[in-house]
């Protein structure tokens, strides 16, 4: 299976934004101009993630959605503010080939089964966004890597596989922004513990980072902010560098 490259756009107030540790956020451009730019760019999928959706109880932008599904032709999922079936059908209904829900599929996890039997499993992506906790395990965060939850994270992304998710997008809160790289001990110990594809999230800061994410890590595919948005990098080369490794990437 060809590894992804997936530029994740973390949106807030109408704005692509980036920030470090889930705090201190800078403007980094239009949401439907930047996911047109990656589709033409050779991008495998995009994740849109309306940052304070949850937190402030807002629900997404649907028409960044529409909008967004008329300017490009890859996959793409939305999260944020998504706590039922209805806000998940609105946002197929505009055109999202998926969606993403962290702080719902905690509160309520049985939305995760409801929503893999009506929609399929493959359009349900579980998000977790973890933090190494005091005793050394990885503790499960909700409302915008706000709330601790207590949830182990290892045991929980074993739980919304059989609840029926088909993917489980996987944030280290520590490592968020930081450009120092993926956390691949804990992607590890995700992707071996689930047989779902494990998106691997927080710390991309060059090329290198991407390849330890699926290697060390394990991962499936990798999301990456900054260092496509500043134009660090491009997908192309991205890509390229993966192939020249042996990592099997559409090209």
């Amino acid at each position: 299976m060809a590894k992804r490259i997936i530029p994740c756009l973390d949106v807030h107030n109408g704005r692509v934004v980036k920030g470090i540790n889930f705090e201190n956020l800078r403007d980094a451009g239009d949401p439907v101009e930047l996911a047109a730019f990656y589709d033409k760019e050779g991008a495998d999928e995009l994740v849109f993630l309306d940052i304070s959706a949850s937190l402030e109880e807002r629900k997404t932008m649907v028409d960044v959605v529409r909008k967004t599904a008329k300017e490009v032709s890859i996959p793409f999922a939305v999260g944020g503010g998504i706590s039922s079936i209805e806000d998940i059908k609105k946002i197929l209904d505009a055109g999202a080939d998926k969606i993403s829900i962290n702080s719902a599929a905690v509160k309520n996890p049985e939305l995760i089964t409801e929503a893999s039997n009506k929609f399929g499993s493959q359009c349900i992506v579980v998000a977790i966004d973890a933090c190494l906790a005091d005793d050394n395990k990885w503790e499960v965060y909700i409302n915008g890597g706000k709330k601790s939850t207590g949830l182990d994270a290892i045991e929980w992304a074993k739980k919304v596989e059989k609840l029926g998710a088909g993917e489980i997008l996987l944030t280290s809160k520590d490592k968020d922004g930081t450009k120092d790289g993926y956390d691949v001990e804990l992607t590890a110990l995700i992707s071996e513990s689930v047989s779902i594809p494990v998106v691997a999230s927080g710390g991309a800061g060059n090329l290198e980072h991407l390849y330890d994410a699926v290697d060390k890590g394990k991962a499936d595919a990798v999301l990456c902010a900054s260092i496509f948005h500043y134009r660090e990098y491009t997908v192309k080369e991205a890509k390229e560098y993966l192939s020249s490794k042996g990592v099997p990437v559409r090209l």
